[in-house]
């Protein structure tokens, strides 16, 4: 019988994606993806939020579409499925750190970065709800 180990993350994107080529012809665009969970705290009635870092990857192989380069912008509201792992590092001072992985396998951009829009773009007051149809942001199987 088949299994399947498979997790969704929806949150924003941390920092611009970065690309590294690696042996055989094969890339790996980085970024990293930042999930929020909001509660009130039963005993002071405080709002309270906790942020958890997932560092994502989406592999492809030399020479495949790169669009989704133009979306993985700092800000960028996606969800991702794919994957996940756990990694563990020495660090210089000898403390071992652990982080999640997500070998990302799809891609839908929510809500793109503020900076994904040109120049010509102009932000005001009026204007600030992001009304768009999702499907114009998902990604198929050809972009990866």
């Amino acid at each position: 019988m088949a299994t399947v180990f498979e997790t969704r993350l929806i949150g924003n994107v941390g920092r611009d994606a970065t690309v590294k080529k690696m042996d055989r012809g094969v890339i790996a665009i980085n970024f990293p993806v930042a999930h929020n969970k909001n509660w009130k705290d039963k005993r002071s009635g405080d709002s309270r939020t906790k942020t958890t870092w997932v560092n994502c990857t989406i592999w492809k192989k030399d020479g495949a579409n790169m669009r989704i380069l133009d979306f993985l912008k700092s800000g960028a509201l996606v969800e991702l499925t794919g994957t996940p792992f756990a990694k563990a590092y020495k660090q210089d001072d000898g403390s071992i750190r652990t982080e999640i992985r997500l070998n990302v396998s799809k891609t839908n951009i929510l809500r793109p970065s503020k900076n994904h829009y040109d120049d010509n773009y102009e932000d005001d007051e009026d204007n600030t709800d992001y009304d768009s149809n999702l499907d114009d942001y998902s990604l198929s199987e050809e972009d990866f």
